[in-house]
């Protein structure tokens, strides 16, 4: 059963699979195990990014597209969620509704103009063609004030049940892990929760099915792919289309959770910056790289400055440490990180476990001599 979920495309370590059964249920259960404000907001921005990061690797990772418009995409579906809530009379589920499927139409439209016109160049080509675009568009979005809400962006409100102040019931509900209040906040978690579970699963069975295994030969060699019979173009196309697609979703869970939504918020480029870091740290290729990259890279961006904080009053009297170990100068450690990470994990901490599997499971299967135990050797041939 577990098996046919994830479409047959199971972890393939041992060490993977516990990390990611950790990941998933410390997810799974973050109001509980988690009740703070910034925990809580950390967790929902984790499973946000799984989403994102997941769509971009089915463009970069199993298509080997460039792209540096999915945050243009990302920004569309927040967009469309916050312009319709804010231009409806009253935050309801309908209005909900129509500014998710009117983004969704806005970024097929654009995913299907940029990939028809744009991917028969060359690559290079390609990835300066979107960030052309991308840029065009935020500056769109930070000038059409009356539409957009401008460099301010826009505040609105989310339907009853997942607003901060809805509550199922009055009294705290009591778990063994603490109290934990049944708000539209935990709704709104739980409703991001499923929508990314369902949003990765999809994208598992899309890269794991005979149009995902396309795409891998397109990325492997286009000309082969070509001279097989396959229409490249359309495939990447497709790809294009898909990817910007679950990434519309990503942004509209964004909004939900946020109620608000600027261009900062969505549309910048250090967004696009920070996908390509994830996608580097957890795996590129592989889906559940998007899982791992993604908890590391936003815990880490989160919790980092206080972790100096503490290290540099534990180092006072040490020359140089204080200074070095200052929260101001957390975005200098998380380079050092992304470097070293990079330096041990050149394929990514999932292709590198994997990897570790796949050499373990070769040495105790090669044949051994004489039941000692050792490799047999080749016999070399009388000159």
């Amino acid at each position: 059963m577990l098996s046919r979920l994830l479409s047959n495309d199971l972890p393939r370590s041992r060490w993977l699979v516990a990390l990611l059964v950790v990941l998933f249920l410390g997810l799974a259960f973050a109001p509980f195990l988690f009740p703070g404000v910034k925990a809580l907001n950390v967790a929902a921005k984790v499973l946000i990014f799984i989403a994102l990061v997941a769509s971009f690797d089915l463009l970069l990772g199993y298509t080997g597209i460039v792209s540096f418009a999915h945050t243009m995409f990302f920004g569309i579906g927040a967009y469309g969620v916050a312009i319709s809530l804010s231009a409806a009379d009253s935050p309801t589920w309908t209005a909900l509704l129509t500014g998710v499927l009117a983004a969704l139409v806005v970024s097929l439209v654009l995913s299907l103009v940029i990939g028809l016109f744009s991917l028969r160049v060359k690559a290079i080509f390609f990835a300066m063609i979107t960030l052309a675009v991308a840029t065009a568009f935020l500056t769109l979005a930070s000038q059409l004030s009356d539409f957009t809400g401008g460099e301010d962006g826009l505040t609105f409100r989310v339907p009853e049940l997942l607003q901060p102040g809805f509550s199922l019931r009055e009294e705290p509900l009591l778990t063994p892990l603490g109290e934990v209040d049944l708000n539209g906040r935990f709704i709104s978690y739980y409703l991001i929760f499923v929508s990314v579970t369902a949003i990765f699963l999809t994208l598992l069975r899309i890269v794991n099915s005979p149009f995902g295994r396309v795409l891998q030969a397109i990325r492997e060699n286009d000309f082969r792919a070509e001279a097989l019979g396959y229409r490249t173009v359309i495939y990447r196309t497709l790809s294009n289309v898909l990817s910007a697609s679950f990434a519309t979703l990503a942004g509209c869970l964004l909004a939900i959770w946020l109620r608000y939504n600027g261009p900062d918020t969505s549309l910048s480029f250090e967004i696009m910056l920070d996908i390509l870091l994830i996608v580097v740290i957890g795996g590129m290729g592989t889906m559940y790289g998007a899982v791992i990259g993604s908890v590391l890279f936003v815990l880490a961006q989160s919790y980092l400055q206080d972790l100096l904080r503490v290290a540099g009053n534990a180092t006072e009297g040490i020359p140089l440490l204080p200074a070095l170990l200052t929260p101001d100068r957390w975005l200098l450690w998380m380079g050092v990180l992304f470097v070293l990470s990079v330096y041990h994990f050149p394929t990514g901490i999932v292709g590198r476990l994997r990897e570790r599997t796949a050499r373990a499971l070769r040495s105790s299967q090669a044949p051994t001599d004489g039941g000692t135990g050792s490799p047999t050797q080749p016999i070399a041939r009388r000159s």
